[in-house]
């Protein structure tokens, strides 16, 4: 692969390695609370919820509370979880009469779900740290890629990305605009080239330039697959391979996909390891129990959630927030 810098508005080249320097997007502290932007997520959840708990508090508003749970996403297993702990507080009098009284317990369950968890995207001691994307197509990782090598070079890391997606030049194309617009390096190879050579070579390139950070684009894997799995697999131990060593595994995943993100994850955390979830599209038609049930049934923590289009838009998790969208203020 050879090495040159890209000119403003001069066509990328299908084998090369891309340094660019461009304005930086403002600072991650202007990001908006996921709160404030899962208007059409509480639109379609919300409202059932805010219409339990204003009476007399008996089995049938528990069947009901159940139902409304189960059609937001948030799986058996947690709903069993979640209801268990209601009653017990209702049974120990620590849930008041007052309207709405279960929904503020339900809240609370919900926030505690998340206790002790660990979020944050880990780095290595020693730089590179590699950042490894994975899941179906359709989901976002290209764009989720993007927003992220922004929001590291506007904290002041150096970044390179790893189109590693090399069966679908646009997913390629579009990274490197990325790259451009935010001063990433961006190293892809030929059309249909091995994933894994991509990847490593991008490790070896930011190894050798002490940068801090690789971010690596997978192609698209359907999770039922074996052969495609198998591939994946090879992805990883060839990221993982020195001077390379992965810190992070991301499966994105579509939050309006509901319960088939949670068979996704199993899946794929079978396959390579996963380590944490971005959940993406969950400004759009998602229901969201998706996050419940992903944490309840394997542990994983949503580290982060697109609710956007903008650089900006891709926010860390908070589970009060979280709380907040699902159930209304």
């Amino acid at each position: 692969m050879s090495i040159r810098r890209h000119r403003p508005g001069e066509a990328t080249p299908s084998s090369e390695r891309v340094s660019a320097a461009a304005p930086r997007p403002k600072e991650a502290s202007s990001r908006p609370r996921l709160a404030e932007r899962l208007s059409r997520t509480r639109q379609a959840v919300a409202a059932p919820f805010g219409r339990i708990g204003v009476g007399r508090i008996d089995e049938a508003t528990f069947d009901e509370l159940a139902e409304t749970l189960l059609s937001a996403d948030v799986g058996l297993k947690s709903t069993g979880r979640i209801l268990d702990a209601l009653r017990e507080k209702v049974r120990a009098g620590a849930v008041g009469a007052f309207p709405g009284a279960l929904i503020t317990a339900l809240r609370a369950e919900i926030v505690a779900g998340f206790a002790g968890e660990d979020r944050a995207l880990k780095r290595n001691e020693e730089p590179p740290s590699v950042w490894l994307f994975v899941g179906v197509n359709g989901v976002g990782k290209t764009t989720t890629i993007g927003k992220l090598a922004a929001q590291e070079v506007a904290e002041g890391r150096s970044v390179v990305v790893a189109a590693g997606d090399t069966f679908r030049a646009a997913a390629c194309d579009q990274l490197a605009s990325w790259a451009t617009r935010c001063g990433a390096t961006l190293v892809r190879g030929a059309d249909g080239a091995d994933p894994s050579s991509v990847i490593f070579d991008a490790v070896e390139h930011a190894t050798a330039r002490c940068r801090d950070l690789v971010l690596a684009d997978s192609a698209g894997r359907i999770h039922t697959k074996a052969n495609l799995m198998d591939e994946l697999r090879k992805v990883k131990r060839v990221a993982d391979r020195p001077p390379g060593r992965v810190s992070e595994v991301l499966l994105v995943i579509d939050a309006t996909t509901g319960q088939n993100g949670l068979l996704q994850a199993r899946e794929f955390t079978s396959a390579v390891g996963v380590t944490g979830i971005v959940l993406t599209k969950l400004d759009g038609a998602a229901k969201g129990g998706i996050v419940l049930a992903i944490r309840e049934e394997l542990g994983l923590p949503i580290k982060l959630v697109g609710i956007g289009e903008g650089v900006d838009d891709l926010v860390p998790f908070d589970p009060d927030d979280f709380a907040a969208a699902l159930l209304g203020d």
